[in-house]
């Protein structure tokens, strides 16, 4: 962790909490979060979004979205822009995470479109990459990211408007890390992309996350590296105590 990128910690929750249960684990993240340096950010489902971007507004904890719609608006059942996003206390919105490349067919090209009018709408951008195990086993890693960086990140990206999430396919919610060395070569590969597309002073101040199971456990190290500018946290960010664990030692390294 580089002292002059300031830490982040986002909580995923996917498609997990009901809304009494959503609203006491944010209250718990909250009442903990101002004796943390760097940020922290959490993103429930949707369909709590408002609510939780209520409780939380008066406090240190931002609230993301899971996805947005590259439209400002139009026919599009069941789907929320990136304005509307931003009307209701959204700050940033998670985009690209391989659950919804696999899940809902989206490429690098929707996802350089949904960050882009994310750009427009004044929300900070989480992009995710990533590779599969078997692009990992085929020695396929930093071609993959590269690929993904390439066109997933649109020409609108800065250090105040973009975050990249690395997050190996292979140890989301499996127990599984690649080794702290293996972590910091990927995110070491990242800024060095990504100072070719946005150039040398941005790169520098740009935030990296990781993200695949993050745990209490192994936050210290993970976060100790020196291009991981924070984490991108699923399952443990559905507890509190777990969370705010991570926060921790985020926050102690930051110290």
């Amino acid at each position: 962790m580089n002292a002059q990128r300031r830490p982040l910690i986002v909580g995923n929750w996917k498609m997990n909490k009901l809304s009494g249960e959503g609203r006491d684990l944010a209250q718990q993240v909250a009442d903990s979060a101002g004796e943390l340096a760097g940020r922290l950010v959490l993103c429930p489902p949707a369909i709590f979004l408002q609510a939780i971007a209520g409780l939380l507004s008066a406090t240190e904890v931002a609230v993301g979205a899971q996805d947005c719609h590259a439209n400002e608006s139009g026919a599009h059942t069941g789907d929320i822009s990136a304005p509307m996003l931003a009307d209701i206390g959204c700050r940033y919105v998670i985009l690209g995470h391989s659950e919804r490349r696999a899940n809902h067919g989206e490429d690098d090209q929707a996802v350089n479109a949904k960050a882009a009018a994310a750009h427009a709408a004044g929300l900070t951008a989480i992009i995710c990459v990533g590779e599969s195990q078997a692009e990992r086993d085929q020695g396929l890693t930093l071609a993959r990211i590269s690929a993904q960086l390439e066109s997933s990140v649109p020409g609108s990206s800065d250090e105040m408007n973009t975050v990249i999430a690395y997050e190996p396919i292979w140890a989301i919610g499996s127990g599984l890390t690649p080794t702290p060395e293996d972590v910091q070569d990927v995110h070491a590969h990242i800024r060095v992309y990504l100072g070719s597309i946005l150039g040398a002073d941005v790169v520098e101040q740009i935030r990296l996350l990781y993200g695949g199971s993050v745990k209490p456990e192994n936050a210290e190290e993970l976060l100790a590296l020196g291009d991981v500018d924070g984490a991108l946290v699923g399952g443990a960010s559905l507890d509190a105590q777990s969370f705010l664990g991570i926060a921790r030692a985020g926050s102690e390294l930051a110290a």
